[in-house]
Protein backbone atom coordinates (compact mmCIF):
# COMPACT_ATOMS: atom_id res chain seq x y z
CA UNK A 1 0.00 0.00 0.00
CA UNK A 2 1.02 3.70 -0.83
CA UNK A 3 2.23 5.41 2.10
CA UNK A 4 0.19 8.38 1.21
CA UNK A 5 -3.01 6.37 1.58
CA UNK A 6 -2.39 5.62 5.02
CA UNK A 7 -3.30 9.14 5.66
CA UNK A 8 -6.58 9.10 3.77
CA UNK A 9 -8.67 7.72 7.12
CA UNK A 10 -7.31 11.10 9.65
CA UNK A 11 -8.26 13.37 6.64
CA UNK A 12 -11.80 12.04 6.48
CA UNK A 13 -11.61 12.15 9.92
CA UNK A 14 -11.02 15.78 10.01
CA UNK A 15 -13.55 16.67 7.16
CA UNK A 16 -16.35 15.03 8.90
CA UNK A 17 -15.41 16.99 12.40
CA UNK A 18 -14.93 20.22 9.85
CA UNK A 19 -18.36 19.99 8.18
CA UNK A 20 -20.04 19.06 11.45
CA UNK A 21 -18.14 22.06 13.22
CA UNK A 22 -19.25 24.29 10.16
CA UNK A 23 -23.18 23.05 10.34
CA UNK A 24 -23.62 23.60 14.17
CA UNK A 25 -21.77 26.65 14.01
CA UNK A 26 -18.91 25.85 16.23
CA UNK A 27 -16.24 27.98 14.78
CA UNK A 28 -13.44 27.45 17.19
CA UNK A 29 -13.51 24.08 16.01
CA UNK A 30 -13.51 25.29 12.73
CA UNK A 31 -10.51 27.58 12.78
CA UNK A 32 -8.86 24.19 14.30
CA UNK A 33 -9.86 21.75 11.62
CA UNK A 34 -10.09 23.68 8.51
CA UNK A 35 -6.03 23.91 8.57
CA UNK A 36 -5.37 20.79 9.73
CA UNK A 37 -7.09 18.74 6.96
CA UNK A 38 -5.43 21.33 4.40
CA UNK A 39 -2.11 20.77 5.77
CA UNK A 40 -3.05 16.88 5.84
CA UNK A 41 -3.46 16.67 1.56
CA UNK A 42 -0.42 18.58 1.88
CA UNK A 43 1.56 16.02 3.72
CA UNK A 44 -0.04 13.73 1.30
CA UNK A 45 1.62 15.18 -1.65
CA UNK A 46 4.48 15.58 -0.21
CA UNK A 47 4.86 11.75 0.46
CA UNK A 48 4.97 11.40 -3.37
CA UNK A 49 8.75 12.44 -3.29
CA UNK A 50 9.61 9.10 -1.37
CA UNK A 51 8.42 6.94 -4.65
CA UNK A 52 10.96 6.03 -6.88
CA UNK A 53 8.63 6.34 -9.48
CA UNK A 54 7.44 9.90 -8.98
CA UNK A 55 6.81 12.98 -11.69
CA UNK A 56 9.07 15.74 -10.05
CA UNK A 57 7.04 18.46 -12.64
CA UNK A 58 3.75 16.78 -11.07
CA UNK A 59 4.79 16.61 -7.14
CA UNK A 60 6.00 20.28 -7.16
CA UNK A 61 2.98 21.66 -9.27
CA UNK A 62 0.81 20.17 -7.16
CA UNK A 63 2.49 21.33 -3.77
CA UNK A 64 2.50 24.49 -5.00
CA UNK A 65 -1.56 24.60 -5.64
CA UNK A 66 -2.11 22.97 -2.18
CA UNK A 67 0.18 25.60 -0.56
CA UNK A 68 -1.81 28.40 -2.06
CA UNK A 69 -4.96 26.49 -1.57
CA UNK A 70 -3.91 26.64 2.23
CA UNK A 71 -3.68 30.36 1.80
CA UNK A 72 -6.79 30.70 0.23
CA UNK A 73 -8.43 28.21 3.23
CA UNK A 74 -7.05 30.38 5.62
CA UNK A 75 -8.32 33.72 4.25
CA UNK A 76 -11.55 32.54 3.59
CA UNK A 77 -11.91 31.65 7.28
CA UNK A 78 -12.51 35.09 7.69
CA UNK A 79 -14.80 35.62 5.09
CA UNK A 80 -17.33 37.93 6.65
CA UNK A 81 -14.37 40.45 5.64
CA UNK A 82 -14.28 41.61 2.60
CA UNK A 83 -10.73 41.83 2.38
CA UNK A 84 -9.96 38.68 3.49
CA UNK A 85 -12.48 37.07 0.76
CA UNK A 86 -10.98 38.97 -1.92
CA UNK A 87 -7.20 37.28 -0.77
CA UNK A 88 -8.84 33.92 -0.59
CA UNK A 89 -10.68 34.25 -4.17
CA UNK A 90 -7.11 35.22 -5.16
CA UNK A 91 -4.88 32.86 -3.89
CA UNK A 92 -7.44 30.02 -5.09
CA UNK A 93 -7.48 31.54 -8.39
CA UNK A 94 -4.13 31.13 -8.15
CA UNK A 95 -3.94 27.80 -6.83
CA UNK A 96 -6.28 26.96 -10.05
CA UNK A 97 -3.35 28.27 -12.22
CA UNK A 98 -0.52 25.97 -10.75
CA UNK A 99 -3.08 23.20 -11.47
CA UNK A 100 -3.84 24.43 -14.80
CA UNK A 101 -0.22 24.66 -15.69
CA UNK A 102 1.22 21.64 -14.11
CA UNK A 103 -2.28 19.72 -16.51
CA UNK A 104 -0.87 21.34 -19.56
CA UNK A 105 2.72 20.70 -19.35
CA UNK A 106 1.98 16.91 -18.68
CA UNK A 107 -1.54 16.60 -21.09
CA UNK A 108 -1.87 16.16 -24.47
CA UNK A 109 -4.37 18.25 -26.62
CA UNK A 110 -6.75 16.51 -28.17
CA UNK A 111 -10.41 16.47 -29.63
CA UNK A 112 -11.48 16.36 -25.88
CA UNK A 113 -10.23 19.40 -25.10
CA UNK A 114 -12.58 21.17 -27.75
CA UNK A 115 -15.27 19.44 -26.17
CA UNK A 116 -14.85 20.03 -22.45
CA UNK A 117 -13.68 23.50 -22.76
CA UNK A 118 -17.35 24.51 -25.04
CA UNK A 119 -19.33 22.51 -22.32
CA UNK A 120 -17.47 24.26 -19.47
CA UNK A 121 -17.58 27.65 -21.12
CA UNK A 122 -21.42 27.40 -21.66
CA UNK A 123 -21.63 26.06 -18.44
CA UNK A 124 -19.85 28.90 -16.81
CA UNK A 125 -21.56 31.68 -18.73
CA UNK A 126 -24.86 30.30 -17.76
CA UNK A 127 -23.92 29.80 -14.18
CA UNK A 128 -22.02 33.59 -13.77
CA UNK A 129 -25.60 35.24 -15.83
CA UNK A 130 -27.45 33.29 -12.78
CA UNK A 131 -25.77 35.01 -9.79
CA UNK A 132 -24.41 38.04 -11.91
CA UNK A 133 -27.59 40.27 -10.02
CA UNK A 134 -26.04 39.78 -7.02
CA UNK A 135 -22.10 39.73 -7.31
CA UNK A 136 -22.03 44.25 -7.47
CA UNK A 137 -18.44 45.29 -7.17
CA UNK A 138 -17.71 41.26 -7.18
CA UNK A 139 -18.32 40.91 -11.25
CA UNK A 140 -15.02 40.60 -12.77
CA UNK A 141 -12.99 39.08 -10.00
CA UNK A 142 -16.33 36.40 -10.01
CA UNK A 143 -15.90 35.88 -13.80
CA UNK A 144 -12.05 35.63 -14.14
CA UNK A 145 -12.85 33.06 -11.30
CA UNK A 146 -15.06 30.97 -13.49
CA UNK A 147 -12.76 31.35 -16.28
CA UNK A 148 -9.70 30.02 -14.43
CA UNK A 149 -11.13 26.65 -13.02
CA UNK A 150 -12.80 26.03 -16.25
CA UNK A 151 -9.22 26.35 -18.16
CA UNK A 152 -8.12 24.25 -15.09
CA UNK A 153 -10.80 21.49 -15.28
CA UNK A 154 -10.87 21.73 -19.47
CA UNK A 155 -6.92 21.03 -18.82
CA UNK A 156 -7.36 18.31 -16.26
CA UNK A 157 -9.41 16.10 -19.14
CA UNK A 158 -6.31 16.37 -21.67
CA UNK A 159 -5.10 13.60 -19.20
CA UNK A 160 -7.07 11.21 -20.98
CA UNK A 161 -4.58 11.13 -23.77
CA UNK A 162 -1.31 11.63 -22.38
CA UNK A 163 1.40 9.00 -22.08
CA UNK A 164 2.58 10.90 -18.73
CA UNK A 165 -0.57 9.09 -17.10
CA UNK A 166 -2.24 6.01 -16.68
CA UNK A 167 -6.19 5.44 -17.36
CA UNK A 168 -6.65 5.09 -13.66
CA UNK A 169 -4.33 8.28 -12.60
CA UNK A 170 -6.10 10.46 -15.58
CA UNK A 171 -9.93 9.73 -13.73
CA UNK A 172 -8.18 10.37 -10.57
CA UNK A 173 -7.36 13.89 -12.04
CA UNK A 174 -10.25 13.86 -13.97
CA UNK A 175 -12.61 13.28 -10.74
CA UNK A 176 -10.53 15.15 -8.51
CA UNK A 177 -11.01 18.56 -10.71
CA UNK A 178 -14.45 18.41 -10.80
CA UNK A 179 -15.11 17.94 -7.29
CA UNK A 180 -13.15 20.98 -6.78
CA UNK A 181 -15.57 22.64 -9.54
CA UNK A 182 -18.33 21.15 -7.61
CA UNK A 183 -17.09 22.59 -4.39
CA UNK A 184 -16.81 25.90 -5.60
CA UNK A 185 -19.97 26.32 -7.51
CA UNK A 186 -21.75 25.07 -4.47
CA UNK A 187 -20.38 28.21 -2.84
CA UNK A 188 -20.60 30.61 -4.85
CA UNK A 189 -24.47 29.76 -5.48
CA UNK A 190 -25.05 30.08 -1.70
CA UNK A 191 -23.00 33.43 -1.53
CA UNK A 192 -24.16 34.52 -4.41
CA UNK A 193 -27.99 33.63 -5.54
CA UNK A 194 -29.97 31.34 -2.35
CA UNK A 195 -28.27 30.93 1.16
CA UNK A 196 -28.31 26.85 2.11
CA UNK A 197 -28.10 26.06 5.55
CA UNK A 198 -25.68 22.68 4.51
CA UNK A 199 -23.85 24.50 1.94
CA UNK A 200 -21.05 23.67 3.89
CA UNK A 201 -21.68 20.08 2.42
CA UNK A 202 -19.22 21.50 -0.13
CA UNK A 203 -15.72 20.89 1.95
CA UNK A 204 -16.51 16.90 1.31
CA UNK A 205 -16.06 17.86 -2.75
CA UNK A 206 -13.26 20.00 -2.05
CA UNK A 207 -11.34 17.60 -0.13
CA UNK A 208 -12.36 15.09 -2.11
CA UNK A 209 -11.02 16.80 -5.08
CA UNK A 210 -8.05 17.87 -3.50
CA UNK A 211 -6.90 14.53 -2.33
CA UNK A 212 -7.23 12.72 -5.37
CA UNK A 213 -5.48 15.03 -7.00
CA UNK A 214 -2.53 15.10 -4.15
CA UNK A 215 -2.71 11.14 -4.44
CA UNK A 216 -2.63 10.67 -7.83
CA UNK A 217 1.74 12.01 -7.57
CA UNK A 218 2.19 8.16 -5.84
CA UNK A 219 1.20 6.38 -8.26
CA UNK A 220 3.20 7.31 -11.10
CA UNK A 221 4.41 3.95 -12.56
CA UNK A 222 2.15 1.99 -10.77
CA UNK A 223 -1.82 2.22 -11.35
Amino acid sequence: MKTALCLTPALAVTVFLLVRAEILKKKQQFYIFKPISTLLVIAIALLSFLEPTRNPTYSVGVLLGLLLSFGGDVALMFQENRKAFMVGLVLFLLAHVAYTVVFALLGRFSAWDALSTIVLLVAGASFYRLIQPNLGTMRVPVMVYILAISVMVSRAVSALVSPAFTGAQATLIIVGAMLFYASDIILATARFWRPWKYNRISLVFYYGGQLLIALTASYFGTL
